[in-house]
Formats: C-alpha cells, sequence, structure tokens
C-alpha cells in the first residue's frame, strides 16, 4: 500500500489530495511539523528530515510535484487528471504542475522562515516584503491564465481539472494560511474557492486532522499568520 509521511497543511498535502482525487489506498502518518526537529525518528525514515514523503513499494519520492506526475502516471490509468503528451495542452499543463511549486509555493517559504520561523535576531522583514511582492507579481500570470481558452472555474487549461490544479490549488492554500488571500485578483479568488468545494479537497482536509488527531499531532496548521495580516 502507498504510504504518505505528512504534515498539516504542508506541501505533502498536493499529494494526499491527489490520493483522494485517485481514489487510491494508502497509509497516512502524521508528523508534528518541521519534523526534523519535532520528531528525531523521522530522520531514520527519511534523513532530509521534510515532507512529503511518499513510498510505493521500492520506490521513495521526496519533491511534491515529482510525486503528482507518478500517481497519475503510474496509478491513474485513463484518468482525466492528466494531460496526455497528444493533447494540445500537454505543455500548458507540465508548465502549471511545476510552476506551482517552482514558482509560486517556493517564495513563500522563504517568507515563513524569515518572518516566523527564525530566531526573532535573524528575521529578516525586508525579505519577507520583497518574497511576498514576488508571489504577488507571479501570480498575476495565473490571473491572466484563468480567463483564457481551456481555463474554466477550478481548472487552468485543458478544459479540466488536472493534477496541475492540485500542484496550483496548493500554493493557494499556503498563501490562505498566511493570510494572504484576501489580496487575491477576481479571477484568482474564484477559483481558489471552486477548489475548495471539490469533494476530494474536503475529504483530504478531513482526513488529515483525523490522524493527526488519532496519532496525538496537532490538527491545527503549523502555517503561522504573517504578523500585521
Amino acid at each position: 500500500m502507498i504510504h504518505l509521511h505528512h504534515c498539516v497543511a504542508a506541501r505533502s498535502f498536493r499529494a494526499l489530495w491527489l490520493l483522494e482525487e485517485l481514489g487510491l489506498p494508502h497509509r497516512l502518518t502524521v508528523w508534528p511539523f518541521p519534523p526534523r526537529v519535532h520528531a528525531a525518528g523521522y530522520l531514520e525514515v527519511h534523513p532530509q528530515g521534510t515532507v512529503p514523503l511518499l513510498i510505493d513499494g521500492d520506490t521513495r519520492l521526496a519533491e511534491s510535484a515529482a510525486i503528482c506526475e507518478y500517481l497519475v502516471a503510474r496509478h491513474g490509468g485513463d484518468t482525466p487528471l492528466k494531460v496526455r503528451p497528444d493533447e494540445a495542452d500537454f505543455g500548458a499543463w507540465l508548465q502549471w504542475l511545476h510552476f506551482g511549486e517552482a514558482t509560486l509555493t517556493f517564495p513563500q517559504t522563504l517568507v515563513l522562515r524569515y518572518a516566523c520561523f527564525e530566531p526573532p535576531e535573524r528575521r529578516q522583514p525586508q525579505v519577507v516584503a520583497d518574497y511576498t511582492q514576488w508571489f504577488f507579481a507571479r501570480l498575476r500570470t495565473l490571473e491572466a491564465a484563468l480567463q483564457g481558452p481551456g481555463a474554466g472555474p477550478d481548472h487552468v487549461c485543458a478544459g479540466r481539472f488536472t493534477v496541475a490544479d492540485v500542484s496550483l490549488g496548493y500554493a493557494l492554500l499556503l498563501a490562505d494560511e498566511l493570510g494572504l488571500s484576501s489580496r487575491f485578483k477576481p479571477h484568482v479568488a474564484a477559483y481558489w474557492q471552486a477548489l475548495q468545494q471539490r469533494p476530494a479537497y474536503v475529504r483530504a482536509r478531513l482526513a488529515e486532522r483525523a490522524a493527526a488527531i488519532a496519532q496525538g499531532v496537532s490538527p491545527e496548521s503549523a502555517v503561522p499568520r504573517l504578523p500585521g495580516l
């Protein structure tokens, strides 16, 4: 059985959400965040001490976008969640799948680190301000794409919801947890609202909460809202 190591509201939520979309049986282990600090035993499972970690037989994956691509390729069958190479939007699908992590999630991790997780004497307000602005500048690309051909209320390309929307959706979830979603432009805001209504998204949020409680981990997100927001 697929085994996912997860922290509440962390990047590993992409994998959990996709497992629910695909209806794949899985084992879910929830760790306190960050596990390398608060759960020393996790380093024996994954030396990097980060989440996600997805184990599927002899396969171990720790990059959330790669996990998304792996799951639909290995276990998705003919699922509409993936876009085939012969489809017109195959390139756009790959672009958005990785855009969600590399372009939208990355700057938010710097904001988190230098606004919240570093000791007070090492916090960097200018870094926080710069990378918050960086995030919103890149989000304009998504705002425009959601008004283009192939996009819809809950999808950015290919005329349907795909794993690219799972990747983008997590970046918006993280922004929401940080208190940034009030600054979303209209199409991104509507898209985020539509994603949250998907039954698999709702199931994934309930599953992470139930698993956290059952395993003695706080079910509350470890992502703090930015000071002043």
